[in-house]
């Protein structure tokens, strides 16, 4: 009788795999997306004004929520053959940045509560868009969403700045002090980028903050009070925030999360592609849509905030080739253990605004460039660049003038003045329509000239 144990190599989809080959690959992953998982949750929770205990709270939500819904995508719910929920494809999901300045916006205005609420709606929409993927997704063309991407990126600057300052509404707001600490965590940060390779250049954001609170302590930055508080095992708590519905924080959001579905079917390309030399499926695409939305769903009960894939962790599997399901299961787990204990994220909560905002501005670039690399990959005609430079002209305007819908209902301030992305989507996707496109003999000529 043969005993041993039989192991898949971690470059296999399916199998288990030696723990000792999968954890350090497992750790890659949290360590290239713990702090990009984190912060917003922070953010939020700073705008919304929560106290320290509803703070903790809500990170670890984040973070058992953002292993839940990658758990979703690695393996499936359901039946083989029929539909299921989440893809089967190598994906990390977590919180993301994408949702940030609408979420800043919600929790300004109202409250944690309607933010819950206006997930539940936007879920119901990514689900739709998973369900009738083949005839929504020629409305959302790398033009559109590249214009909304960049105009996501561009509208987070403030945020970065903000927080770099010192966090609106502390005492010490644009003291030198912050600002060194801030810059020499985003000098970190750039450095090892760029002049790194590996593991550090993966844990470069990481590093930087690392950096940046032990310099934070040298100044008397860092209270600890709130981790000797904190318990040290907590359950998640389901609706703990509750859920209120609003109109215009939902129409808000359901297009966000329309947009953002259409930039996860792009993750889970490049993935495939890059990875597995393949194309996904249609099934593949629309199981993870559905799963992508339920799991929203789901996130806003247990009080989590709008997760999403992340680029960065399909980068590394593009890049190792290391697709097994397992591997990056052991990182989900890991992430849901670290959700369960308060002490964890009380020790987050400590990270001065400073640190934060020296470490994320990187990000909120990257998110902004990525947005470009999609305008880009289409041709930059007169129709195109008409598109894009009107869509963010009336999104970015807009919310850079307080008060300019003063003398309209109020749902049109909220839908349309709070945040950028819903005003630029809505508009891009209206020209994209009704702008006539270039015919192939004005196309030959225009190449002709060049």
């Amino acid at each position: 009788m043969n005993n041993k144990k039989e192991y898949s190599s971690v470059l296999d989809l399916s199998g288990r795999v030696r723990l000792r080959e999968a954890l350090p690959l497992a750790l890659q992953h949290i360590v290239a997306m713990v702090v990009g998982c984190v912060t917003p949750t922070i953010i939020v929770a700073s705008v919304a004004e929560l106290s320290p205990a509803d703070r903790i709270i809500l990170i670890q939500a984040g973070m058992i929520v953002s292993a839940l819904t990658t758990f979703i995508q690695l393996f499936p719910i359901g039946k083989k053959n029929g539909l299921q929920l989440g893809s089967g494809l190598p994906i990390i999901m977590g919180v993301s940045f994408a949702y940030l300045a609408s979420l800043e916006a919600i929790a300004e205005s109202s409250d944690i509560a309607t933010i819950m609420g206006s997930m539940i709606v936007g879920g119901i929409v990514a689900i739709v868009v998973g369900l009738l993927m083949k005839k929504i997704k020629k409305f959302f063309p790398p033009l559109i969403t590249g214009t909304v991407i960049f105009t996501i990126g561009l509208s987070l600057y403030p945020t970065a700045i903000r927080y770099m300052a010192g966090g609106s509404g502390s005492l010490d707001f644009g003291s030198w002090q912050n600002w060194l600490i801030a810059l020499i965590t985003l000098a970190v940060v750039t450095g090892l980028n760029h002049f790194t390779k590996g593991f550090l250049k993966l844990a470069s954001i990481l590093i930087g903050m690392v950096v940046g609170y032990v310099l934070s302590c040298f100044f008397g930055m860092v209270d600890l009070s709130t981790i000797g508080e904190s318990a040290v095992f907590q359950l998640p708590k389901l609706m703990h925030f509750g859920i209120r519905f609003d109109v215009s924080a939902c129409v808000a959001m359901g297009l966000l999360y329309a947009v953002n579905s259409i930039q996860a079917i792009g993750e889970f390309t490049a993935t495939t592609v890059g990875a597995m030399g393949r194309e996904p499926s249609e099934k593949e695409l629309q199981n993870g849509m559905v799963g992508y939305g339920v799991a929203n769903i789901v996130s806003a009960f247990l009080g989590g905030l709008p997760t999403a894939t992340y680029g960065q962790n399909v980068g590394i599997v593009v890049t190792t080739k290391v697709i097994n399901r397992s591997v990056l299961g052991i990182s989900a787990f890991l992430l849901l253990l670290a959700g369960l204990i308060p002490k964890f994220s009380a020790l987050l909560l400590s990270i001065p605004s400073c640190v934060l905002g020296g470490a994320t501005i990187s990000v909120f670039a990257s998110i902004t460039m990525t947005g470009i690399k999609l305008i880009c990959s289409e041709e930059l005609n007169y129709r195109n660049t008409s598109i894009v430079g009107l869509s963010v002209a009336l999104g970015m305007g807009v919310t850079q003038v307080e008060g300019c819908f003063a003398l309209m209902p109020e749902w049109v301030s909220t839908i349309f003045g709070s945040a950028p992305t819903m005003l630029t989507a809505i508009t891009a996707i209206l020209l994209n329509q009704l702008l006539p496109k270039a015919k192939a003999k004005d196309k030959e000529k225009g190449k002709a000239k060049d």
